[in-house]
């Protein structure tokens, strides 16, 4: 009985669903490999819940369920001890029922949450030691041969009751009917609701009738069935009676007694009589409620089983009209039972609920996978909850498909759990490549992202639960929280190979990012030319990146250097504007300040570690000293930058100096450092440059200077 199914790590879980008209839960095939079933779990040998062994014997069990659950009351009331048959009988019973106990500890269950096949031995005797394994073992006690071991005590045949428990196997066996498109389900219903009906009158006329036998011998005349009279008939001496006439007659009572017809043949004759018959009708009462509530679904077609009925039957005809073949219609079949056995469709449930509340719920409940995703990596909190309230919960079986090669996808899936393997083709062509994929993994972002054709096949291996989020919701997200869409971009290069990072930067949204990240720029640089403050913390609160540049390459910290505005340096530096950057002319913002003469705004980015760094630093000295341009080499040179630097003529700005008879600035370059001892490209010096000139105290104070050296 037991199945031993050896787990293979690498490979997945092959099921196959048969034709929906010779399937259902309580009848199964084994699919074309023989039964066998790899699910995730580390023990070797346990029972699937449909290997077809386990089925018959299940149908075999509920057999002997509805022969207990209606023998109880009839035992209880009818017997003060089991004849020699009926007492073998009721031993066998009892053993199926043992086996059928030890069988539970290692059938696998599925787990009401996930929906995973749970095969771990410790697990399911876990879960069986809580939940009915008591009442089961008590059960297939022989309470028959113990009442007779204990002086027939009468509190001992109580227990017998505990066996009703086994008519919830009856119950699941309609259900799994139910759901057989087979069976007209109708059909099913009246016989079900007969049956209840039939129970609980049946176990009424056994009550009734045990309620008589347990008064003294001398009271039994006052009993319903002691003083009944029927005709020429009278029960005074009923224990003489054969047990079937008995039966019927207490039968007969318990129905006259639920319809209430009150022709007074049969009726109570003493109190414990009458309060039970008033127990009964109120329980009645509720029993006719029910059973007319149900008529009226059947007759209104109310039940979510029935639904699903008419839709698998639609779809089944659908799919035969138009030859879809078996391979396809059995795959779709599977996946709407799992829709209606999981019930993971909640639109339903969630639909009076305030939208606020939804967000909360969507938040809580996926919020952990998403943040998990490496293509969300470091993606703001307000993105994830956004992404977070659009997904949608799907579950795929073993064996299906969530995309093909080549095709493009328009959604984007995450992994919450499971196991997907992606089947590509290896390099040379020749044969395929599996690649498992784990939970928090991201299916379709190229393709839905960059519109790039599908690379692999994507197979489900394992039950997996998938969030989906439709492409458009996607990018309307990416449309309001704009600063996430350089991070997804910058993840989604990550790691890739030099023809796939092509494609990608050659992507719509690569363009998109990089046009929406230069409008932005431009924004938030007018802004910043403008010294609108409030305007420019407006801007990057809503996640405009400070570090953003126009086409000229310069960032905001550029703009306020320029124009000397200290307070929005100020705020953009605590932003984390990079405090040296580059533009396309080469000029930081500590330059451009320096230029302008801003000298606050020169204190504020040296303070806060910007350091000058000036391309073509030796031409930009010389034609600011051409210039006479006092001031700004007195800057440049307190911050930092080589007075020697030279230009493409290898001059220093102590040549131009000199050569211009411009004392003051070569004085100020000798105190900064200025060699008088370089040469240009021709072999000159300063103060060569300087006797051209004819300055003879520009001359007098570069032979000063030499005369210093030397000495």
């Amino acid at each position: 009985m037991i199945s031993g199914l050896k787990m293979e790590s690498s490979r997945r879980e092959e099921v196959e669903l048969e034709e929906e008209e010779q399937n259902s839960p309580w009848r199964w095939r084994p699919p074309s490999d023989g039964g066998r079933i790899t699910v995730p779990t580390t023990d070797r040998f346990f029972i699937h819940p449909q290997n077809w062994w386990y089925v018959g014997w299940k149908q075999f069990i509920v057999i002997w369920a509805v022969y207990s659950s209606f023998f109880t009351p009839l035992e209880f009331g009818f017997f003060r001890g089991l004849p020699e048959k009926l007492f073998l009988l009721d031993i066998s019973g009892q053993l199926a029922f043992l086996i059928d106990i030890f069988l539970h500890f290692f059938l696998a269950y599925k787990d009401p949450h996930s929906h995973r096949l749970v095969a771990t031995h410790n697990r399911i005797a876990i879960r069986y030691l809580k939940s009915r394994f008591l009442l089961d073992l008590l059960g297939c006690l022989p309470l028959d041969a113990i009442y007779k071991a204990c002086n027939r005590n009468e509190a001992i045949r109580y227990l017998l009751w505990i066996r009703l428990s086994r008519a919830l196997r009856v119950t699941e066996f309609f259900e799994s009917l139910e759901k057989d498109i087979r069976i007209n389900y109708l059909f099913t219903r009246i016989i079900k609701l007969f049956v209840v009906e039939l129970y609980c009158t049946h176990t009424a006329a056994c009550i009734f009738y045990y309620l008589a036998t347990t008064l003294s011998p001398a009271k039994e005349g006052y009993t319903w069935i002691g003083s009944l009279k029927m005709g020429d008939y009278n029960y005074s001496q009923f224990r003489d009676i054969d047990l079937w006439t008995r039966y019927i007659t207490s039968l007969y009572f318990a129905i006259v007694t639920m319809a209430t017809v009150g022709y007074g043949d049969i009726h109570a004759v003493n109190n414990r009589e009458m309060i039970f018959i008033i127990i009964f009708i109120s329980g009645d009462m509720i029993l006719g409620a029910y059973l007319l509530g149900n008529m009226a679904a059947l007759i209104v077609k109310g039940s979510r089983t029935e639904r699903f009925r008419d839709k698998m039957t639609d779809l089944i005809k659908y799919m035969n009209k138009n030859k879809l073949g078996r391979q396809i219609s059995n795959e779709i079949k599977g996946h709407v039972r799992l829709q209606y056995e999981t019930n993971y469709n909640e639109a339903t449930v969630l639909q009076d609920i305030p939208a606020a509340f939804k967000a909360k719920i969507s938040q809580k409940l996926y919020d952990p996978y998403i943040k998990e995703v490496p293509l969300f990596k470091g993606c703001s909190l307000p993105f994830i909850k956004q992404i977070a309230i659009k997904v949608q919960e799907e579950l795929f079986l073993p064996g299906e498909v969530i995309i093909e090669e080549g095709n493009i996808a328009d959604h984007l899936y995450i992994v919450c759990y499971g196991k997907l393997e992606d089947v590509g083709r290896s390099e040379n062509e020749a044969e395929n490549r599996v690649r498992t994929l784990e939970a928090c993994s991201s299916l379709n972002e190229m393709s839905v992202l960059c519109n790039i054709p599908v690379t692999d096949t994507i197979l489900v291996a394992e039950l997996s639960k998938l969030l989906r989020v439709d492409k458009q919701s996607l990018i309307d997200t990416l449309e309001i929280h704009f600063a996430d869409g350089r991070i997804i971009l910058d993840n989604l290069l990550e790691g890739k190979q030099t023809h796939l990072r092509n494609k990608i930067l050659e992507s719509d949204l690569t363009l998109h990012v990089a046009k929406h990240e230069s409008e932005l720029a431009l924004k938030l640089n007018s802004a910043v030319y403008n010294s609108d403050l409030y305007r420019v913390r407006r801007l990057v609160a809503a996640g405009i990146n400070p570090n953003n540049t126009d086409y000229d390459g310069r960032s905001p910290l550029h703009i306020a250097a320029i124009k000397g505005f200290a307070d929005v340096v100020q705020f953009l530096l605590q932003k984390g504007a990079i405090i040296n950057a580059i533009d396309n002319h080469g000029n930081t913002p500590l330059f451009e300040s320096i230029k302008n003469g801003h000298d606050m705004v020169v204190s504020m980015l040296v303070e806060a570690g910007a350091f000058l760094d000036m391309d073509n630093a030796g031409n930009r000295l010389c034609m600011a000293v051409a210039k006479g341009d006092l001031e700004f080499i007195k800057r440049v040179l307190d911050n930092g930058i080589n007075p020697n630097s030279r230009n493409y003529d290898l001059r220093t700005p102590l040549h131009i100096a000199a050569a211009e008879g411009l004392y003051s600035m070569t004085k100020l370059i000798l105190e900064a450092g200025g060699s008088v001892f370089s040469k240009d490209r021709w072999g000159n010096t300063p103060i060569d440059e300087a006797r051209v000139g004819g300055s003879k105290k520009l001359i007098k104070m570069l032979e000063d200077a030499i005369s210093e050296k030397i000495a």
